[in-house]
């Protein structure tokens, strides 16, 4: 899959009730972005097939979400555990200094004083900001740093040139 013009939404976690609906954790900040009679992709291991929302409803945690096609909780049973990708040409833009995590995750992290720290290897979600998990793949210490998605912490993001530039909290590296 061209993760370029695909995005990961979700991955399916349970089936809910028995006439095919879903649970997806969801990884927008909104359901909105998840609209009836959009495509979707769900795929994991090889296994890749585009399906339709039909609706969509917050569920807790987790956002319901119903398929064209699943009507039985058998063959919803069958998705659990796929991701979920939708074309990013279908989502909002996103504002200035805002970006999908497919964006931030892999990018090279330095400080200010352009030392390498790392790459992005995932983001975490808190309370109050998201915190990027940089993992030093060169052996160096420490091998991991935890970066919280502040403005005064985080510098500068270039998607095009895949680098984050960072101002580290005092302390923050003997974590």
């Amino acid at each position: 899959m061209d993760n370029v013009r695909f995005l990961s939404m979700g991955k399916i976690v349970g089936a809910h009730g028995i006439k095919g609906a879903l649970k997806v954790y969801s990884y927008a900040e909104s359901v909105s972005s998840f609209k009836p009679g959009s495509s979707v992709i769900l795929e994991a291991d090889g296994f890749e097939k585009a399906f339709t929302i039909e609706w969509v409803k917050p569920h807790h945690k987790t956002v319901l979400v119903a398929f064209e096609g699943v009507t039985n909780r058998n063959r919803a049973e069958e998705l659990v555990g796929l991701e979920l990708f939708m074309a990013r040409d279908l989502l909002e833009t996103l504002e200035e200094g805002v970006y999908y995590w497919s964006d931030i995750i892999g990018l090279a992290v330095y400080t200010v004083e352009n030392e390498y720290l790392g790459r992005v290897a995932s983001v975490m979600q808190t309370g109050s900001n998201d915190v990027y998990v940089v993992k030093n793949e060169q052996g160096q210490e420490p091998a991991e740093i935890l970066v919280p998605a502040l403005k005064w912490v985080v510098r500068e993001i270039d998607v095009d040139q895949k680098v984050m530039r960072v101002d580290l909290p005092e302390g923050l590296r003997e974590l």
